[in-house]
């Protein structure tokens, strides 16, 4: 069993800056990547940014949100956090965790999904 428990969303107005946080907790062998979705009603949900485990650390963010946005990772304790500045009115939605991982139950890696938290941007 593997759980993301997302913290941080709420009501932020245009131009200011909230930090989102995600933890993962389980039967967690290795973790692949950590990142960040997002969904509005009627729309697919989309790629915010994501962050590999890798030796740098490499980064992916969608390019609605680059010099905005800033994924990063705390290995130690299996988290991920989504710091967001200059938010914009647009950026109101529910915003996601996920992590590509392997537990110890399994042969693979599979992803996994947090329940979600609210953003909502006021003009």
């Amino acid at each position: 069993q593997v759980q993301l428990a997302e913290s941080g969303g709420g009501l932020v107005q245009a131009g200011g800056s909230l930090r989102l946080s995600c933890a993962a907790s389980g039967s967690i062998v290795r973790i692949n990547t950590m990142g960040w979705y997002r969904q509005v009603p009627g729309k697919q949900r989309e790629l915010v940014a994501d962050i590999i485990s890798d030796s740098r650390g490499s980064t992916n963010y969608a390019d609605s949100v680059k010099g905005r946005f800033t994924i990063s990772r705390d290995y130690a304790k299996n988290m991920v956090y989504l710091q967001m500045n200059n938010l914009k009115p647009e950026d109101t939605a529910v915003y996601y965790c996920t992590a590509n991982l392997l537990i110890s139950s399994a042969w693979r890696y599979g992803d996994y999904w947090g329940q979600g938290t609210q953003v909502t941007v006021s003009s």
